[in-house]
């Protein structure tokens, strides 16, 4: 295995939208960078292999492919659920179940992801399980801020984060939360898919899986 190395990144990451115009997706500026420690699938393995062996200082311009992306877009991952699902003591969730938020959820198995509202009717709520920005190229344009070796502290920080100990981006602002103007590098926020089981509606990681019947389980203080 490669030395773990810490990467600090400032980016604007770009996509084409459905009419072909080139638009910003996600920004992280240099005053909320980027930051994750390699080999330890905190960020999107084809993004990591572009910037790991680069230097501080470096500039990137780069475009990933749709599968190296957030992967292809199903509209079959577009899927109704029952509006009680998202009520709480006979109250429906309406400050966090709304048209266009994205909320956290988690499966069965305890593994957590994202999903996006597309509609709130009178009796469902429609939540679109794809991965965000799924179905589009990423075309990566920044700075490498800082490259250098990681120190077995950073590394231990780093894994304690992945276990849920902490945030899990770098990010200035992260969970609560990642804000629009920053990504987080599709790593411990990131955007990853799984096959595997019932969902459910909880925690605060963008993670994504496609596979069984889902429920909320949002939790209240």
């Amino acid at each position: 295995m490669d030395k773990h190395r810490l990467i600090t990144v400032a980016y604007e990451l770009y996509a084409d939208n459905k009419e072909g115009v080139h638009e910003q997706l996600e920004k992280a500026p240099k005053e909320y960078p980027f930051q994750f420690v390699t080999e330890l699938g905190m960020s999107n393995p084809a993004f990591e292999a572009h910037v790991k062996d680069l230097q501080t200082g470096d500039h990137f311009d780069f475009t990933l492919s749709v599968e190296e992306s957030n992967g292809e877009y199903y509209a079959e991952r577009v899927i109704p659920f029952p509006k009680d699902m998202f009520c709480v003591d006979g109250h429906f969730m309406k400050d966090e179940i709304y048209e266009g938020n994205i909320i956290p959820m988690v499966n069965a198995d305890g593994n957590r992801f994202m999903g996006t509202v597309v509609r709130v009717e009178e009796k469902t709520v429609t939540i679109d399980l794809n991965a965000p920005y799924a179905g589009r190229a990423f075309h990566y344009v920044g700075d490498i801020i800082e490259a250098r070796d990681a120190k077995d502290e950073e590394v231990k920080g780093a894994l304690n984060i992945i276990s849920g100990e902490g945030c899990g981006c770098g990010c200035g602002d992260c969970e609560g939360g990642c804000g629009e103007d920053c990504h987080c590098g599709e790593g411990e926020c990131g955007h990853h898919h799984h096959e595997d089981g019932e969902h459910h509606c909880c925690g605060h990681h963008h993670h994504h899986h496609e596979d069984g019947e889902h429920h909320c389980c949002h939790k209240h203080e």
